[in-house]
């Protein structure tokens, strides 16, 4: 579900087929008819269960310091449909859209593709019409068989392995690895981010078949923190930049900054520009990005975290920021995520919960998260605009958090927008 795409569908006649189809087959054939936009961009490829936009913003600040041109290609939406797609962090506009649809139904691509495919084609040929330097493209869902494994990237980045999607991708850390894994190109470098032991193999492997070898964190670069956690110094092989600052909260943002570092090394390489250590600086302490951490309201903050493993990176940063704090909860979530496993997680920090319906057709009703909940003090809210802009005292956290999707919601209620 895609906040505004139907109305350009409809506007330009351009129908999407309703069924997943797995395989890369549909959008080969759309894009070719196109003309390959994609063989004509330079691209960073990221992958991972959690990680992958945190890591891809680190290295568009990065890319932007150096006068790069990025485009930016993301999901979910944080507001609908054109904030998916950037150039230099601004968002494609309504007639810049509504040209490339009408490209896509004079092309006969009508019927052809999933929404997800039709996005990612959308975004690649208005990234190569308007001649960006470099486009970082964010894998949807998996890797391997993801619309957006249809390039030859400068480097492939796979921030973290966890059980996501298990629907599509399998039920085992193996089966979810072995797609993420697939976005391994022959000869391209590969940076990967800490992974569990029993799926080390699979991306060593991988990198085998396609002779080319891969920098995991841990190993060819590292991340370490000042006493004070103030500063960071970056660790890699011939190179070590240290007073590294962000704004990213949390522990896990380190290794994402480490991870998005060590991938800009390799575009570096590839537009033939020097390190420079400054701009390196400048940028990670510039980076931000909605949705992670982030605080929209006096006390109110809003992070996307949809699944165990980020529950647990925001159980930690909670408990790393405001230990002094009581914390309230926001919640909605979709239906396929483990439900069970993240509310007893987030109920280790909190013991107040509001449940938020989400509209979209995979979230699980408020009422039922509820039910669910062992939380002493629960509600569902239906009006959440007013809660968030109740007044609490300075003792209280509201954080709002479970799925981008409700985040999305959210922000245009109570920004406006």
């Amino acid at each position: 579900m895609i906040p505004l795409l139907d109305v350009y569908k409809e506007r330009w006649q351009v129908a999407s087929d309703p069924v997943i189809q797995p395989g890369l087959a549909s959008i080969e054939q759309a894009l070719e008819i196109l003309g390959n936009p994609e063989k004509e961009l330079k691209v960073v490829h990221f992958a991972g269960t959690n990680g992958k936009g945190s890591t891809l913003t680190f290295v568009e600040a990065m890319a932007r310091e150096y006068s790069l041109s990025v485009g930016k290609f993301m999901s979910p939406c944080v507001v609908d449909i054109h904030d998916q797609i950037q150039i230099n962090g601004v968002a494609i506009n309504a007639q810049q859209l509504d040209a490339i649809f009408q490209q896509l139904q004079e092309y006969g691509l009508s019927g052809k593709l999933t929404d997800f495919e039709l996005l990612t084609v959308v975004a690649l040929l208005f990234f190569k019409q308007q001649q960006v330097d470099l486009v970082l493209l964010e894998a949807g869902m998996g890797g391997r068989e993801d619309s957006t494994n249809v390039v030859t990237p400068i480097v492939s980045v796979i921030t973290s392995i966890a059980l996501e999607h298990t629907n599509f991708l399998g039920t085992t850390l193996a089966s979810i690895a072995s797609h993420k894994a697939g976005i391994i190109k022959p000869g391209r470098p590969v940076v990967l981010g800490e992974v569990p032991q029993e799926v080390q193999c699979i991306f060593e492997q991988e990198a085998h078949s396609k002779h080319t070898s891969i920098a995991q964190y841990g190993r060819e670069f590292s991340v370490t923190p000042t006493k004070l956690y103030e500063s960071y110094t970056h660790t890699s092989i011939g190179l070590s930049i240290d007073q590294l600052s962000r704004q990213f909260l949390g522990t896990h943002q380190g290794k994402n900054m480490a991870l998005a570092i060590t991938a800009f090394l390799q575009v570096l390489q590839a537009f033939d520009l020097p390190v420079n250590k400054e701009k390196i600086k400048q940028a990670v302490s510039k980076a931000k990005l909605a949705g992670r951490f982030e605080q929209v309201l006096p006390d109110v903050y809003f992070d996307g975290a949809h699944n165990p493993a980020s529950i647990e990176m925001l159980v930690q940063t909670i408990q790393q920021q405001f230990p002094a704090q009581q914390i309230e909860f926001v919640v909605g979530l979709l239906a396929d995520k483990d439900v069970d496993k993240i509310l007893s997680m987030l109920e280790q920090v909190s013991d107040i919960f509001y449940f938020v319906d989400i509209e979209n057709p995979r979230a699980m009703p408020a009422q039922q998260l509820l039910q669910k909940s062992n939380a002493s003090k629960k509600s569902v809210v239906k009006d959440v605009d007013a809660l968030l802009h109740t007044p609490i005292n300075s003792k209280k956290i509201r954080i709002v958090t479970g799925s981008l999707y409700l985040l999305s919601e959210i922000r245009q209620k109570i920004t406006r927008l």
